[in-house]
């Protein structure tokens, strides 16, 4: 905290109250700003942000105070913020003396939606808008990675949720929309401070609490676990703690993963950002799965980029606001790079990480996502928990899951379309196809799932469409059609039937819950 008598939460309801009356809200920047400028602030283009914002009224002077780091005149920022007095705002922090009888803001505060309307976020200054020194203890504010796990979230409701690493409370904040108890953690004095003003400002209550990963809420448990933590993978070191743990390599995704599910009440889920090691000698999928405890989890590891070491390296220190032309720089890229060649790092792993409580032995899913997929992820990830659920229901009641399979009357998700490729080139010319050469199925809508499957899979699946039919008989009727024995061809068909199913392509008859998001049942 800040140790004044004047912090910036009590400065949070007079603030709320002016931004309201002058529109200073997501929307109303839209309408004073305009596309072009909403899409320049996404994109952290603070010259056409600016050339906007100063013909754009009280929600343009906000935002070129708050956001851009303009020095206004005292006095415009007196009739703008009247019941924020100006010797108060400085001792909390909010803002100083520029010279001229002018104030610059000393803390980034917009508006932003979570999916729930309009909420304030008080954050460090954004240094890719103003040119800024970051300092060790900086608190990130509406970044990529927390835009990236705001949208991955479910918006389903639960009664307790801990934000673990909570940094500016952005995601705390938007979980509490849902009417959840929630509970923020950090190491950090400063994010506290400033979750504590975005709190304030938004007139949510929550538990904070400063520590460590999970030893502040040792022995507690949560329905959501949201996590965005300092998962950058490098040196044993701390330099800026939003994104530096002082783990060696992946320690603070490992940490989190690993140490989540204990913090899970049963049926709960984790929603965690998290970056990994690969290398030559081991599968990115067997290194992460080696994280999730034996018993008690399911886990779904979603990998949505790989970066090699030098990309990596570079972006980091960039975005630390090093100058690549620097020797300082290139020193520092040296001894990053040479860490990874001595842990044999080849390439460097991100993506999502969905974990539910489960009573049982664990199961671990790891795949790629790394084409475009719509909104909706975390609903859709709550639809593949269901599944895993079902199926070892299914499997208990029918005495194995080879057996539930066959005796279940599959039906088709009404998003799913298939394709088939077909070769032009003539047959019987160097040797190359002709008619149908390959079938593909995806969905449509919500991750966008995509599988190349045989003839014989898509003649099965066109069967299902009826939802008629157990898959036992579906597999029989489509080998009787091919001329070819059932027998052979039932395991592999279950193989790709489990894997379809697990993606929302095929559902089983009566079971709305395990419909893929926004499909009607």
């Amino acid at each position: 905290m800040t140790g004044s008598s004047t912090s910036l939460a009590t400065l949070a309801s007079d603030l709320a109250a002016a931004f309201r009356r002058h529109d200073y809200t997501v929307e109303g920047l839209e309408r004073a700003l305009g596309e072009e400028a909403v899409s320049a602030l996404a994109r952290s283009d603070a010259a056409v942000v600016r050339r906007h914002a100063r013909g754009a009224g009280a929600p343009g002077a906000l935002l070129r105070l708050f956001v851009l780091g303009d020095a206004l005149p005292r006095s415009e920022v007196e009739s703008l913020l009247p019941a924020t007095d100006v010797a108060a705002g400085a001792e909390a922090g909010l803002w100083e003396p520029a010279g001229d009888d002018s104030l610059r803001a000393l803390i980034d505060l917009r508006p932003v939606d979570t999916g729930h309307g309009t909420r304030w976020v008080f954050a460090d200054v954004d240094g890719s808008m103003v040119r800024t020194q970051t300092r060790p203890d900086h608190v990130l504010g509406v970044g990529q990675a927390t835009l990236s796990l705001l949208r991955i979230s479910p918006a389903s409701p639960v009664a307790s949720v801990l934000d673990l690493g909570t940094g500016c409370g952005i995601q705390l904040v938007h979980n509490l929309a849902t009417g959840a108890a929630g509970t923020g953690t950090d190491i950090t004095p400063r994010c506290l401070e400033l979750t504590e003003a975005t709190l304030a400002i938004n007139a949510m209550e929550a538990e904070l609490l400063r520590g460590p990963w999970f030893e502040p809420v040792e022995g507690r448990r949560f329905e959501r676990i949201v996590a965005n933590p300092p998962f950058v993978v490098g040196p044993p070191e701390t330099g800026h703690t939003y994104r530096e743990s002082g783990l060696s390599l992946d320690g603070a995704s490992r940490t989190v993963v690993s140490g989540a599910p204990e913090h899970l009440a049963e049926g709960g889920t984790a929603v965690l950002l998290a970056s990994w090691v690969e290398s030559e000698s081991t599968d990115w999928r067997s290194h992460v799965a080696s994280w999730v405890p034996a018993e008690g989890v399911d886990a779904w590891f979603l990998r949505r980029d790989s970066s090699d070491p030098g990309l990596y390296v570079w972006t980091w220190l960039t975005d630390e606001g090093m100058d690549p032309r620097d020797e300082s720089t290139w020193r520092a890229a040296d001894a990053w790079l040479d860490h990874f060649r001595d842990e044999g790092v080849t390439g460097i792993g991100f993506g999502y990480v969905y974990l539910r409580r489960i009573d049982g032995p664990s199961s671990v899913l790891c795949e790629d996502l790394t084409h475009p997929f719509e909104g909706g992820l975390g609903e859709e990830a709550e639809a593949y928990f269901a599944r895993t659920e079902w199926l070892r229901t299914a499997a208990e009641q029918h005495g194995g899951e080879d057996l539930a399979l066959d005796a279940t009357v599959f039906t088709v998700s009404p998003d799913v379309h298939l394709h088939v490729s077909e070769s032009l080139a003539p047959g019987g010319v160097d040797d190359l196809p002709s008619g149908p050469s390959t079938v593909v199925v995806e969905r449509v809508t919500g991750a966008r799932w995509r599988h190349e499957i045989d003839q014989f899979t898509a003649t099965v699946l066109r069967g299902a469409r009826t939802g008629a039919l157990p898959l036992e008989d579906l597999v029989i009727l489509a080998a009787a059609a091919a001329g070819v024995d059932p027998d052979e061809l039932a395991a592999p068909i279950r193989r790709v039937v489990v894997d379809l199913f697990l993606h929302g392509f095929l559902v089983p008859a009566g079971v709305p819950d395990v419909v893929p998001p926004g499909v009607d049942a």
